[in-house]
């Protein structure tokens, strides 16, 4: 949460600072700010709300500095005022710094200081790191972010800067992601590497507890007790034309129809067909342990934790593991008991979810075998497991999940089968599964087609107070899926529920003015779904239907039917799951929601 983005260098940097921040207002959209300095000090410009209105202050105003620092808020302390925007200055408007995270100790911090005669002028944890900076600076700025942040307890990812060294950006971590990107006689940082593929392919990423020095020149980088680092560099393998809007009015309406082509990225390389196999380089080294698992435990917030649970059936089904589902947030508060036969895989689109990254260190900690599964290249979730797969499904900018869900669906069925396959699936069963896999981007596309439909769909119910989702088995947790998308975007009141759970509780709001949608595939749950729906059109309450293509009596019963193609039993719920995200999109746009920067939210949760 929050964005950070800094540049020294030979250009003009408040441009360059501009347009990261553009890049990052998904991380938070509160308020944003810069400082940008040289030889003749600092100018700093802070506004609230969106990073447009920066721009709109910066305009006509020369602003030749070649170094400075920025960052979009989203608020944790002190509201969204101009004031609590970053970046924090100290008494003299010397020392300049912009933070993701929170200071634990802040307000000890902040006691000490007004009694050394201090004056506050915001609300915010952050601005106790400027005023420690000024205290400690000796003529090092390097030394006084040391000192400061030896006292800090909590989450950090910082960048600070001085005017008594105009081309010196200092940052830091613990916690929160910071980026280094290196260019030909220049220097970046940002807090996601989407700020910086316009500038450079080559980045390094730092560690928790890690400090850089970065100048025009060289970049350094030693621990918080001061040994030196050496950090191995990572190449972004995607490209700026990604991150575009291209004809797409929101970056959620193109990820869901990028969707075909995430598929497709996700299976490229891992797929031996002959064999029923899938091919996962990233589990190579540690594939003797895996084949001894007996136990699985995946661990994901958010998005990420649906599929999760969804995977939980797709390993129980090809594998011979016993598999439980966690919240990344929940499972270090248990009591647990792990071992070297127990594998934690971590699921996580940014690869930077604090919880999640939480819950596998407590597991390694433990003795498991950690594993992610994450679409962000040398994150630090990334970088912590023992092994993992890459997602490789491109920059997601709309807040709302869509395609990483996708992805994290097809790759969790790769991996089961690899596990599988060394256990009780058969060749034949796995030449099945793959055979169905490729075909999913021509599938997807069919229920593309039908957008206007959804729309139309939408239109008739968009208006409805809550919302009501409905799924057995593998389609509960897309049940759970379909109401968070709605919910995160158009703020209409929506419940995921397992349908055998229905009776016990919910069908109580049912009512003509209360929808449900209900997902209905033709599996062994088919009937008793049907069951679900005579009880909710007996009791006046509107019905929509995800139904697979053939099922016309399915189309006699409810009010509204869309039909996805049928495909393999475990591949059905990446089907299910598009018109979901279509039928939440369409609401939110009827009713003018800011669709890719809903109220309250930001992308990658960096702190608890």
């Amino acid at each position: 949460m929050c964005g950070i983005v800094g540049y020294v260098g030979p250009k003009k940097a408040v441009p360059i600072l501009v347009h990261g921040l553009k890049r990052l207002e998904y991380r938070g959209y509160d308020s944003a700010g810069l400082v940008a300095l040289d030889r003749s000090g600092a100018r700093r410009f802070r506004v609230v709300g969106r990073v447009q209105n920066l721009d709109t202050e910066l305009f006509g105003q020369d602003l030749p500095m070649t170094s400075g620092i920025a960052h979009t808020r989203w608020a944790t302390h002190g509201k969204p005022t101009e004031n609590n925007a970053h970046p924090h200055t100290d008494s003299s408007n010397q020392f300049f710094v912009v933070h993701n995270g929170i200071i634990e100790n802040h307000d000890k911090l902040r006691l000490q200081l007004e009694a050394d005669g201090v004056v506050f002028q915001s609300e915010t944890d952050t601005e106790v790191l400027s005023h420690l900076l000024a205290k400690f600076y000796d003529g090092v700025l390097e030394h006084a972010v040391e000192k400061t942040l030896h006292l800090v307890e909590g989450t950090f990812g910082i960048a600070a800067v001085t005017t008594h060294e105009p081309f010196k950006i200092v940052v830091a971590r613990r916690g929160s992601p910071i980026v280094l990107g290196l260019g030909n006689k220049e220097m970046f940082v940002a807090s996601d590497v989407s700020a910086l593929v316009q500038y450079t392919d080559q980045v390094i990423y730092l560690e928790d507890n890690e400090m850089a020095v970065l100048t025009p020149d060289e970049y350094a980088i030693r621990t918080l007790d001061n040994r030196p680092i050496s950090r191995k560099t990572f190449q972004i393998d995607w490209k700026i034309e990604d991150s575009d809007l291209t004809d797409f009015p929101h970056y959620m309406l193109k990820e869901i129809y990028e969707q075909p082509q995430t598929v497709e990225n996700a299976m490229r390389g891992r797929v031996l067909q002959a064999e029923g196999v899938s091919k996962l380089g990233g589990l190579q080294a540690k594939i003797d342990e895996i084949k001894k698992l007996r136990k699985l435990i995946l661990v994901s917030c958010g998005t990420s934790y649906h599929a999760g649970m969804v995977g939980r059936y797709i390993f129980e089904q090809l594998t011979d593991l016993n598999v439980e589902v966690e919240l990344a947030s929940e499972f270090r508060y248990r009591k647990l008991r792990l071992d070297e036969t127990t594998g934690v895989l971590a699921l996580s689109q940014s690869g930077e979810t604090i919880d999640t990254l939480a819950a596998i260190r407590e597991a390694r900690r433990k003795g498991a075998i950690t594993l992610g599964l994450v679409n962000v290249v040398g994150s630090t979730i990334a970088r912590e497991t023992d092994a993992g797969v890459y997602c490789h499904a491109g920059p997601e900018i709309g807040v709302a999940s869509t395609k990483i869900f996708v992805s994290q669906l097809v790759i969790l069925n790769l991996i089961a089968l690899l596990i599988g396959r060394y256990q009780s699936v058969s060749l034949s069963e796995g030449m099945a599964l793959l055979k169905e896999l490729q075909e999913l981007p021509n599938l997807i596309q069919k229920i593309l087609a039908q957008a206007p439909l959804i729309e139309d769909i939408a239109r008739k119910y968009h208006k409805a107070q809550s919302f009501l989702f409905l799924g057995r088995q593998m389609h509960y947790p897309v049940a759970l899926e379909g109401a968070l998308k709605l919910k995160e975007i158009s703020y209409i009141h929506a419940e995921g529920y397992a349908a055998g759970e229905m009776k016990h509780g919910p069908i109580s709001l049912i009512d003509e003015a209360f929808p449900t949608v209900a997902l209905v595939p033709r599996d062994a749950t088919y009937d008793k779904m049907v069951n679900n729906i005579q009880e909710i059109m007996a009791r006046s309450g509107p019905v929509i239907a995800i139904a697979n293509e053939g099922d016309r009596s399915i189309g006699d019963l409810v009010d509204d039917v869309i039909y996805v193609p049928r495909t393999h039993e475990l591949l059905q719920p990446i089907l299910s799951v598009v018109p979901l995200q279509l039928l939440a999109y369409y609401a939110a746009l009827l009713l003018g929601r800011e669709i890719d920067k809903p109220r309250n939210l930001a992308k990658s949760v960096t702190v608890e």
